[in-house]
């Protein structure tokens, strides 16, 4: 089963497309980063899911049922934006209003549930206003979870937060799903920060869903390469070319593409007249293949 199942969605403002026939499956139990550049059609899909629009056509089906349907709605969570509190009131009181509007059951022992899951607990009678951004950011996942919800939708939850905030939030959403069997969709700009808890990829561009693709996937068609330093880089560059089909000058590196032997690389460095100060080999990540991909579109 998937938790998110979506064919041909369209939907379009004053005549320009948002979303152009894309077509987009996450797997439940998934963390699934949904990439794209400003203005790709992340939003709008999200907001499509939790019915704050409504498309002109296509299909959206959220565990195999429509995503209209009143038992799947109460499945799903979200936090688009920004958590909708007040300001003057506390991170408890916030929650409870929450709770109340959703009329939940023992409201006191799920906002304590919510609360333990995002790690402020400690600071439940904190007022709104006085939270820094990755407080709040928290304090909106805990009211998106109020009901432990199937479903996660998170836009850009990391963005803008200190590395010590992008690390609880890591924890957190790898948290949901492991011991909570939430699924999660989320959506950043940090490509670093999300290939480290993501399990599938959807990237997106003009509407369009360009590829599809599991971590293990992505493993996969990474490139490896041989990264390296020596006093004389151009010089190694012009000797590297002579024997090796893809390298280039990255930064304070030269990389050596699509090689697997590192002795090679350094005896025919040695020979020509060149120390390698710093050796290693690694492939590419998320945001270079996503960098490449693109520019590969544009081409």
């Amino acid at each position: 089963m998937n938790a998110i199942e979506i064919r041909n969605l369209s939907k379009s403002f004053r005549g320009l497309y948002a979303l152009d026939d894309l077509n987009m499956t996450v797997p439940v139990g998934a963390i699934y980063g949904f990439i794209g550049e400003n203005g790709s059609g992340k939003s709008t899909t999200m907001k499509l899911l939790c019915g704050h629009l409504v498309a002109d056509g296509g299909e959206m089906k959220l565990f195999d049922k429509e995503y209209t349907d009143p038992g799947v709605r109460v499945r799903v969570g979200a936090l688009i934006e920004n958590a909708g509190c007040f300001p003057g009131s506390s991170v408890y009181h916030n929650l409870r209003m929450q709770a109340i509007n959703l009329n939940l059951e023992n409201p006191d022992d799920e906002i304590n549930r919510v609360l333990k899951i995002v790690r402020m607990e400690e600071n439940a009678q904190l007022k709104f206003k006085k939270c820094s951004l990755g407080m709040k950011q928290r304090v909106g996942i805990a009211m998106a979870l109020l009901g432990d919800p199937a479903l996660l939708i998170l836009d850009e939850p990391i963005n803008g937060l200190d590395a010590d905030g992008m690390r609880l939030m890591r924890e957190i959403l790898v948290d949901i799903t492991k011991n909570y069997g939430c699924t999660v969709l989320i959506s950043s700009h940090l490509l670093g920060e999300l290939e480290k808890i993501a399990t599938h990829y959807g990237i997106i561009r003009q509407g369009k869903m360009i590829v599809e693709l599991s971590a293990a996937e992505l493993e996969g068609r990474a490139q490896v390469f041989v990264s390296l330093k020596t006093k004389d880089m151009q010089g190694a560059k012009a000797v590297l070319q002579k024997k090796f089909s893809d390298v280039r000058l990255d930064g304070e590196h030269l990389r050596v593409y699509d090689v697997e032997d590192v002795e090679s690389i350094v005896e025919h460095l040695i020979r020509n007249g060149h120390v390698v100060s710093e050796i290693k080999k690694n492939k590419i990540g998320l945001e270079e293949y996503y960098i490449e991909l693109m520019s590969k579109k544009e081409a």
